[in-house]
């Protein structure tokens, strides 16, 4: 439902960024606030504590088997997995095969032990404080820009409580539904429902008044790990998802963001492009770009509305 909102609108004329953006928030909220949020956290503790009861008993299986198998010489231990020293004779037959399958399935459990334990903290941490990885990402970026700019304001999270108790009770109801639904959610006072939506309008402007124009002086074919571009380029390829785009010479990107061997930009597209190509961008390798020297009147831009702002 929330995909078929985002495309209704990305149809429809007007303020479609704004749309856009403040729809993107709310599916954001709405993938935490999914009724199967708190069920997934019991999933992740219960799965653990299964997992410690199995590791349990194969370590008493293993540590029974074994000691009925071991004989004791005057300098000598041996063990001998054919037959145990008992008397009768055990009926589940333990010979080295079902040694080998046990210790495999002790593995099992004590990896999934730690992998879901770590995925339970993780979750426990995102309810307690009611924020998403994206969602912090997002408040650390507004942090950033407050204090680059020196502005006189302060951005509150809207969807942190101001209390762990108070943001647990949210997901964790005798119900066993969040609250919100959907599209609405409890905020903090002083917040509302499009806060977080006007900050990242924010930081979206913010990004093109600090991005930088390049020019391309050396072609690049838009490998993930260029051989021909230095070993260091080569081993420092961004580690994400996110394409990389070839370049030509004499082509101008404008760079937002980047590393010290790569740089992240939108490519400056002209009428020689294909229609419906709206955005080009990607990753690419600083050193097929150099800064443009013929931008004072841009590079006197940024500082012209840091003060104005």
């Amino acid at each position: 439902m929330p995909c078929l909102l985002v495309l209704a609108l990305s149809l429809w004329g007007g303020n479609r960024k704004i749309l856009r953006i403040a729809c993107t928030s709310s599916i954001v909220k709405s993938a935490k606030h999914t009724r199967r949020h708190g069920h997934i956290t019991a999933e992740s503790v219960t799965a653990p504590l299964g997992c410690i009861h199995a590791a349990f008993i194969f370590v008493m299986t293993m540590y029974t088997q074994l000691y009925n198998r071991l004989s004791f010489g005057w300098n000598t231990v041996k063990i001998d997995m054919s037959a145990a020293r008992r008397d009768p004779l055990p009926i589940i037959p333990f010979g080295l095969a079902a040694f080998a399958a046990t210790l495999f399935a002790l593995g099992l459990a004590l990896g999934t032990t730690i992998a879901v334990g770590m995925l339970f903290f993780i979750q426990m941490k995102i309810i307690l404080r009611n924020k998403t990885s994206i969602e912090s990402w997002i408040e650390e970026k507004a942090k950033d820009r407050i204090q680059y700019y020196q502005l006189d304001e302060v951005f509150v999270f809207p969807y942190d409580m101001g209390s762990r108790w108070k943001n647990f009770k949210q997901v964790f109801t005798w119900s066993g539904v969040p609250e919100g639904d959907g599209l609405e959610w409890p905020i903090r006072e002083g917040c509302h429902q499009y806060s977080l939506t006007i900050e990242q309008l924010k930081q979206k402007a913010d990004k093109r008044v600090r991005s930088v124009r390049y020019k391309v002086i050396e072609n690049y074919s838009g490998a993930c790990c260029p051989l021909n571009k230095g070993i260091k380029t080569f081993l420092t390829s961004p580690c994400t998802e996110e394409p990389r785009i070839r370049l030509q010479t004499g082509e101008f990107i404008l760079a937002t963001r980047g590393l010290r061997y790569w740089l992240y930009g939108d490519k400056i597209l002209d009428d020689s492009f294909t229609e419906g190509v709206s955005r080009i961008r990607g990753w690419f390798p600083r050193n097929c770009v150099e800064k443009c020297p013929c931008d004072a009147e841009m590079d006197q831009g940024p500082e012209d509305e840091k003060k104005n702002r």
